[in-house]
């Protein structure tokens, strides 16, 4: 198996932070968005689970969400998973199988700054991410480079590495 072999099996479509992506579930009950936390606007549903497939030569771009992310690891290569802090601090985490340091699973906490990357020399990662409250665009907020840049210049290479705008 290889990253089209995947691709066309679970019909995995481009995601804007880089890597392929399907949603496979959508909780049908919801969260009233009175009895969340302020940063939602709206209404979300209780969860929202994907496959997230990431090939050789590409990278999931800085972003974060407002929600909770778990990643589980199922086929391929392991991940590094770079997580930045509030206060700038970084965390690298491995998802996976290969590097002693690797987890099969990954929490990233709401609101940081996160990038992905194949770690090994591998064709592809095929992983999984549980949302919850469930995932809404309206939550995702790609990083510009140029205010990474301005609040955390000590991390420069890394930020210019990972992020495309």
């Amino acid at each position: 198996m290889n990253a089209e072999y995947w691709i066309e099996k679970l019909d995995l479509l481009p995601h804007p932070e880089g890597g392929r992506y399907r949603e496979v579930y959508r909780c049908s009950e919801w969260y009233k968005a009175e009895s969340l936390p302020r940063r939602f606007a709206a209404d979300r549903t209780f969860s929202t689970a994907i496959y997230f497939l990431l090939q050789a030569g590409t990278f999931s771009a800085f972003h974060r969400i407002k929600s909770d992310e778990i990643w589980h690891h199922y086929e391929g290569g392991d991940l590094e998973i770079i997580i930045m802090d509030h206060a700038g601090e970084l965390q690298h985490h491995f998802l996976g199988k290969q590097n002693p340091n690797a987890r099969p699973m990954l929490v990233v906490p709401h609101g940081c700054w996160f990038a992905a990357r194949l770690f090994c020399d591998t064709d592809y990662v095929l992983c999984g991410c549980t949302v919850a409250p469930g995932f809404d665009f309206a939550d995702f907020e790609m990083a510009s480079r140029d205010d990474l840049l301005k609040h955390y210049p000590q991390h420069a290479g890394l930020i210019e590495q990972l992020t495309r705008i």
